[in-house]
């Protein structure tokens, strides 16, 4: 697996991400559908708590708010707050709590969520660290979707490189960190239009 740092470097995260906040979903305008179906495959339940981390502008909290409805609860935790900045602008914050935190050390009791939703997050966290808190924050039985809106192969040329051999969201290598965090992979899903891996707790 390719190495990833214990903790990763939050300053640098920020400092990636703050200044990309403004025009982050005018550079992906066409996506909205597939996160919205990628919310339908997730499933959570009517009147359940469900959590986006690494949520950026909120561009699927209007879906999640939809799928539970107003008796349920949709928190979105993201590091950087010029992205949670933009998700107030856009009024995100009438559909979900935007809390400012770090992923590895979620602001939740255990076992106080029915769901996770992860679009992105895996490439810019060590993975095992980052499900077992995930899976620590999740009530058993409640599922987690792991998202891209586009496939592994079509991020890799949009970066100019080739799916790495031991890319972490290569299906023979998330398969086992998900059983090994408290996880049972239920299904992935790799383009072309998306990357959706659906896991249980």
């Amino acid at each position: 697996m390719t190495d990833q740092p214990d903790e990763p470097d939050l300053a640098a995260v920020r400092a990636f991400f703050a200044p990309r906040a403004q025009p982050w979903e005018e550079r992906f305008p066409d996506d909205d559908p597939r996160y919205q179906a990628a919310v339908a495959d997730l499933h959570p339940p009517p009147g359940s708590t469900v959590l986006d981390i690494a949520s950026g502008t909120g561009r699927v909290l209007p879906f999640l708010r939809s799928a539970v409805g107003s008796a349920g609860r949709v928190l979105a935790v993201d590091v950087t707050p010029e992205m949670l900045q933009v998700a107030r602008a856009k009024g995100r914050g009438r559909v979900a709590a935007l809390l400012l935190a770090d992923g590895l050390h979620l602001p939740l009791v255990a076992a106080s969520v029915d769901a996770v939703f992860a679009a992105g997050y895996l490439s810019h966290v060590p993975n095992s660290a980052a499900l077992v808190e995930l899976a620590r924050v999740t009530r058993p039985y409640g599922r987690l979707a792991i998202f891209h809106p586009i496939s592994r192969a079509a991020l890799a040329a949009r970066q100019g490189r080739e799916v790495a051999p031991d890319d972490p969201l290569d299906p023979s290598v998330l398969a086992p960190a998900l059983a090994a965090s408290g996880w049972r992979a239920e299904s992935f899903d790799d383009g072309p239009d998306r990357y959706l891996a659906l896991a249980v707790r």
